[in-house]
């Protein structure tokens, strides 16, 4: 067993959900470049095959809102990747709606794939995470697990939740050798918030840079949208031996965020 304090990732296994693009996809590559046997769960689409086969992910096909895919997956996982060390509930999307008029089934869905299923999953993993005296789950939560903006309701039910589930299975894994831990980005400069800065252009009729500096990044220090790398980095360290004291935190990656 790797001694505590070290930051070796050789030899362990690791499932991304949501691997596919964005941040999973960083962190995947991440886990990667750090000796890790990765696989990355995504919804069976041809495009997501084609991007896990090209960076020699293994692929897993699963939905998020159904439980016994949940199940499913971590059973999969284990037996293509011989076990399991780390878990990193990534998947989601957004949608925009007033409150009033939020779709009950998008709700639904939403509440599903980014807070119900990373509890599903973690209870799955739960056995061969804690095997090894070192498992790690990784929850990606929001800068919106901590304020709210509006139009984004499930969204940010959802991540202020997983804050909660962070903290409460972190108190029930440590005497397991299990971490649980969120990081909390601000906006990152994904597929899925380059096609919002482009929405806002159009809607507000001001240019892309605009929307960068003068809405997404109005209340931040740093007038710079996040790298899906900037994400992974900090997440390969909280998956590290060398974090073994790191537990129930909540990461802020948010750019100076919160700090008003």
């Amino acid at each position: 067993m790797t001694s505590e304090g070290t930051t070796s990732h050789e030899g362990r296994a690791a499932l991304v959900t949501g691997g596919t693009s964005g941040i999973g996809l960083a962190i995947a590559q991440r886990f990667q470049q750090d000796g890790m046997r990765v696989a990355v769960l995504d919804l069976d689409r041809p495009q997501s095959r084609e991007v896990a086969e090209t960076h020699g992910l293994i692929f897993i096909a699963a939905d998020l809102t159904r439980r016994e895919d949940c199940r499913a997956a971590i059973t999969k996982a284990v037996q293509v990747l011989g076990g399991l060390d780390v878990l990193v509930n990534n998947a989601g999307f957004q949608h925009i709606d007033p409150v009033a008029d939020f779709p009950e089934d998008t709700w639904d869905a939403m509440i599903h794939v980014m807070l119900t299923a990373p509890f599903l999953l973690s209870k799955y993993a739960w056995p061969y995470l804690t095997r090894s005296g070192q498992g790690r789950i990784i929850n990606v939560a929001s800068i919106h697990g901590h304020v709210a903006s509006p139009f984004k309701s499930a969204y940010i039910s959802a991540k202020h939740g997983v804050i909660g589930f962070t903290r409460t299975a972190a108190l029930e894994a440590g005497e397991q050798g299990l971490t649980v831990n969120a990081i909390c980005p601000g906006y990152v400069r994904t597929p899925l918030v380059e096609g919002q800065i482009a929405d806002q252009a159009r809607t507000r009729g001001i240019s892309a840079e605009e929307v960068e500096q003068k809405v997404m990044l109005e209340p931040a220090a740093i007038k710079r949208l996040l790298d899906p790398a900037d994400v992974a980095a900090l997440a390969s360290y909280v998956a590290s031996p060398a974090a073994w004291g790191m537990t129930g935190a909540v990461l802020d990656l948010d750019l100076g965020w919160t700090a008003r």
